[in-house]
């Protein structure tokens, strides 16, 4: 049986209602939304999951600590979109929200050529996002 990909992934975060906040302003008008709430296994705090076309992603209290981009750990969260549009407008309702911004939409990155148009910020933890959409996909047949 072939594999079905990843099928979430939790973030552990300095608090929930605050990230809860950044992700549904950045990706709400492209489509995410909550899905569900749940104790978690400890049962002492409860993780949202969010749901982004077929795939999701938790979000639940840390324990503490700082998160560092490029120590151990997710070195980024990439979103694809479908138009370059979605970037541009996702881009602005990062810059709207104060978000750190590491790089501002942009055909250029290195290898990825001019069918790839991307942004990275930073979620309110540090954790790198991308937001980015194809011409044409490399990865896809249609």
């Amino acid at each position: 049986m072939p594999a079905r990909g990843i099928q979430h992934i939790d973030l552990a975060v300095g608090d929930v209602g605050r990230s809860l906040a950044f992700y549904t302003a950045l990706l709400g008008p492209l489509g995410l939304k909550e899905k569900f709430r749940l104790p978690t296994y400890r049962g002492t705090e409860e993780v949202i999951y969010l749901e982004y076309g077929p795939h999701g992603f938790g979000l639940r209290p840390a324990d503490g600590g700082v998160y560092r981009h490029y120590d151990v750990g997710l070195e980024h969260l990439a979103f694809e979109v479908d138009v370059h549009a979605e970037v541009d407008e996702a881009y602005g309702r990062c810059v709207a929200a104060g978000a750190t911004i590491q790089s501002p939409p942009s055909h250029h990155y290195v290898e990825d050529g001019e069918d790839y148009y991307a942004f990275f910020a930073f979620d309110p933890d540090g954790i790198r996002i991308e937001v980015f959409s194809w011409l044409t996909s490399p990865y896809r047949s249609d």
